[in-house]
């Protein structure tokens, strides 16, 4: 199990760097547009790459906040449960929550196919849009094992 977990906290901490690694690109490019809007020569596709930029980070900051536990959650019933309730519930909830986002992770790669089949590109740079698609397929991949990983967890917390 721990080989499993870290394994998957790896991937997580991967996505992680992607996702960084685009935010600062997307910090960059706004800037440097900004100054050259100034003298008149922005940069061409800025909006785009900004925009591609900012789906990679919001895909790939979703398994890292599950893994920090930083969704908000509304527990307040829960609370008054006792602690093998509370542990049986959270892993039945992310059992379902896992096979949810496994099916987006099953649909995105469907639709990228799709998307890669037509030759549909992005609208300035003609960028192959699929290839973001994949990386959204991806993240919701490790967000889905993530989230089965805690309620494994939990079955296990319930179980003592």
């Amino acid at each position: 199990m721990e080989t499993w977990r870290a394994a998957v906290e790896k991937l997580v901490g991967l996505l992680k760097q992607v996702g960084a690694t685009a935010l600062v690109a997307m910090m960059l490019i706004t800037c440097v547009d900004v100054i050259f809007r100034a003298f008149g020569s922005p940069i061409f596709g800025a909006v785009e790459i900004v925009s591609f930029m900012a789906t990679i980070v919001l895909a790939c900051a979703m398994p890292v906040t599950d893994l920090e536990h930083g969704h908000v959650g509304v527990d307040l019933m829960v609370r008054k449960f006792k602690p093998r309730t509370q542990a049986l519930y959270s892993g039945v909830g992310n059992l379902f929550a896992g096979v949810l986002f496994g099916l987006v992770c099953w649909q995105m790669f469907l639709y990228g196919n799709t998307v890669k089949d037509s030759g549909e590109v992005s609208m300035s740079l003609e960028f192959p849009d699929y290839i973001l698609i994949y990386l959204v397929a991806v993240a919701f991949g490790v967000l889905s094992l993530e989230i089965f990983t805690d309620a494994m967890n939990y079955f296990k917390k319930a179980a003592k």
